[in-house]
Formats: structure tokens, C-alpha cells, sequence
């Protein structure tokens, strides 16, 4: 990976340097671009200019400033090539769509792996990293089942469950993300660096900080909002009262994503947090793969009957009779011309994540097929 367009394109190379600065997160970040145009008319600001964003005065403006024009990003990039990581920005079509939609995606993505259109149908599952022998057998029995059928396992890297959902992935033969606290260059737990060459063939490590960061506290509550981001719905396996992975599922609310949670002993302090959510109706029980499915809409619909591509020739009557009515409005914009997500929106009048989800159906029924930028469109139809 000598050449660096291979690591990140022109984009990426102008958000990496927004993300190095600091002061300048992914919120604050929106509203440069919002304000300037793009990132690369936000680098060529002053502070003075800077001060016209909402929520920067005179003296966060020279801190902004300095720091976005000290970063090094040559030194940032080289060490990603070293550790064969590339570098996403929003811009980019390997950016995962889902993230798009929340209210504070990622500046950068560092992927060591790849990220896949599939990924889109993806579960994350957290919970205990001190968990019981129940937790992780159910956290690889609930993983393998959901990849058999073809759902990518989002989670942590973290020890425990987060450990056993990724092995349940990888055993399955199917596709797994872990979505790390800490830069790629730093990996943790150090014990899971097979765990994470595996993960990495048959998925992708990801990450939205800098490549030398390491382990902190601190990093692992924002880290968890991609988990959610990611996912169209996550499962909790044991956690305690106070658990961070409680906090991953109020997200995952907040971001209009399915809750579940599998039920724990009573008597056990890791289950009190899984219980917990169950009885104030913020999950929805699980106890087995089929409950998770059958809560998804037109994605569950899609994955219990099959993902098989009709054939070009024959008349997509059939495969289109089953679809609900967003399904069936989306379709009817589809053709051989591109589209996008956007512009299906504006035509069909729904909201950008219900175009989102029906396309996903659509896909794994062979009636739509997704593009290089983002692009949708109908195969065989001209």
C-alpha cells in the first residue's frame, strides 16, 4: 500500500484533517460543512471566518485553527498504510450508509478489512465482558444463527460477550464488524489479536480514532453509538445495572433501531441490566433467533425467504407480490437508471430510513441492486 490513494481519497485526506483537530468533533464538524460549503473550503477559513459557525467564539476559533493547521496527516496516513488500514470519509461509497442517517456519523473511518453492501442487514450484540458461562454461550449460539442467515455481527472486540459474538460469526462462515475504543494500531485486548486477523479476512475492524490512540475509558461510550449506528437492531446479552451496554440500546432507540434483550437469572448481577430492559418494555425478549427476525419488517420478511436473484428473463410479478407498501413504491422508481437513496425519498415522499430498509428488502429479493456511490437500480428492467 505504497500509494496513498489506496489508503484514503482527496475527500478523506481533507475530513482526516478536521478529525485531528481537536476541538472539532463530529457534531461541530456538520456545521462547517454546513456553513462553508465542505471540508475543503472549511481548510481555507481563518479564525476569523471560523467564528461565523454557530457554537465557536474568538478564542476556540485560533484553538480550531491552530490545531487543524499543525495536524499531521502525512504522518497519519503512512502509519495506516503500515498497518493496512484505509481511511473512509462520509464522501466515500464505502462509507456505511446507516451511519449516514445519525445525528453525528463518524468525520473518518479507519477499516482494516472491508465493509460490504450486506453489512446493511447487520445486528450488534454487547453485553458483560465478565459474563457467565450462559452469556457466552448464548451470545455464540444467538451470533452463529443470525450469520447463518446471512445478518452481519456488529460488536466490540471487548472480552466476553463481545468475543463470543464475533467467534459465533466467524464459525458460521458468515460476516462480522468490531468496532473499536481505540485506534487500529493499537489493538485491545491484546489477547484477541488472532480473533481480530480473523475478523478482519472475513469482515472488518473499525474505528474513528486516530491510529495511535489508546485503550481509554472514555472512548468506549462514543465508540458504542457506531455499534447502534451500524446495526438495524441490538441484542443484549447480560448486563449489569449500570453497564455501557445499556447505554449502546438507548442509543440504538434513539436512532429508531430495534432493542432486544435476552433474560438472565434474577439472582446474577449481570443480568439485572437485560432484566431490567425487559420489564420497562425498552427490549424486546429474546430467546431465540427467530424473535430477533421476525421484528425487522421487510428485512426479516426478505431474509426468511431467501436471498435467491430471479432470473432476468422472467416476469418479476411474482417476487414483487409479496412486498409491503414501501417496498412496492420504492420499486416502482427503480429502473435502469441510477438513483439515489435522496432522490427515491423526494419521488416516493418517505423518509430517507424507510427508503433505506426497503431497499435492503428489495436487494435480497434480487429486485434492486446497489451501485458504486450509493446507487440503486432494478436489474433486468429497461
Amino acid at each position: 500500500m505504497d500509494d496513498h490513494t489506496q489508503i484514503a481519497s482527496s475527500a478523506a485526506i481533507e475530513h482526516l484533517r478536521w478529525s485531528l483537530t481537536p476541538e472539532v468533533g463530529p457534531i461541530l464538524f456538520g456545521r462547517l460543512i454546513e456553513y462553508f460549503g465542505s471540508a475543503q473550503a472549511a481548510l481555507g477559513a481563518n479564525a476569523q471566518q471560523l467564528e461565523g459557525v454557530d457554537g465557536i467564539g474568538p478564542a476556540r476559533a485560533t484553538q480550531i485553527a491552530r490545531g487543524r493547521d499543525s495536524a499531521d496527516v502525512r504522518q497519519e496516513v503512512d502509519l495506516a498504510a503500515r498497518h493496512g488500514v484505509r481511511i473512509l470519509c462520509r464522501d466515500d461509497e464505502e462509507y456505511p450508509a446507516p451511519l449516514k442517517h445519525v445525528t453525528d456519523p463518524p468525520i473518518c473511518l479507519y477499516v482494516r478489512g472491508r465493509l460490504e453492501p450486506e453489512d446493511t442487514v447487520a445486528i450488534g450484540v454487547v453485553g458483560a465482558r465478565r459474563c457467565s458461562l450462559y452469556g457466552r454461550e448464548q451470545a455464540h449460539r444467538l451470533s452463529y444463527q443470525l450469520a447463518s442467515q446471512g445478518v452481519t455481527i456488529v460488536s466490540g472486540l471487548a472480552r466476553g460477550v463481545d468475543g463470543e459474538s464475533h467467534k459465533g460469526a466467524l464459525a458460521a462462515g458468515g460476516r462480522t464488524l468490531a468496532v473499536l475504543g481505540n485506534g487500529l494500531a493499537n489493538l485491545y485486548p491484546p489477547e484477541h489479536e488472532e480473533l481480530a486477523d480473523k475478523i478482519a479476512a472475513q469482515g472488518a475492524l473499525v474505528s474513528e480514532l486516530p491510529m495511535a490512540t489508546a485503550p481509554n475509558g472514555s472512548n468506549f461510550l462514543p465508540r458504542n453509538r457506531l455499534i447502534a449506528g451500524l446495526s438495524l437492531g441490538v441484542l443484549v446479552i447480560e448486563a449489569a445495572r449500570r453497564s455501557g451496554s445499556l447505554t449502546t440500546a438507548r442509543l440504538a432507540s434513539e436512532y429508531n433501531r430495534e432493542v432486544f434483550a435476552l433474560p438472565g437469572r434474577v439472582d446474577v448481577e449481570t443480568s439485572q441490566g437485560t432484566n431490567c430492559l425487559i420489564r420497562d418494555q425498552h427490549a424486546k425478549l429474546v430467546t431465540c433467533v427467530e424473535d430477533i427476525i421476525n421484528e425487522l419488517g421487510e428485512v426479516g420478511d426478505a431474509l426468511r425467504g431467501g436471498s435467491s436473484t430471479p432470473d432476468e428473463d422472467a416476469s418479476p410479478a411474482p417476487a414483487a407480490a409479496g412486498l409491503n407498501d414501501a417496498e412496492q413504491a420504492v420499486l416502482g422508481t427503480l429502473s435502469t437508471d441510477e438513483r439515489t437513496i435522496e432522490a427515491i425519498a423526494e419521488q416516493t415522499g418517505l423518509p430517507a430510513s424507510r427508503v433505506s430498509a426497503a431497499l435492503i428488502g428489495l436487494q435480497l429479493r434480487g429486485l434492486a441492486r446497489q451501485l458504486p456511490g450509493n446507487l440503486f437500480v432494478r436489474p433486468g428492467r429497461k
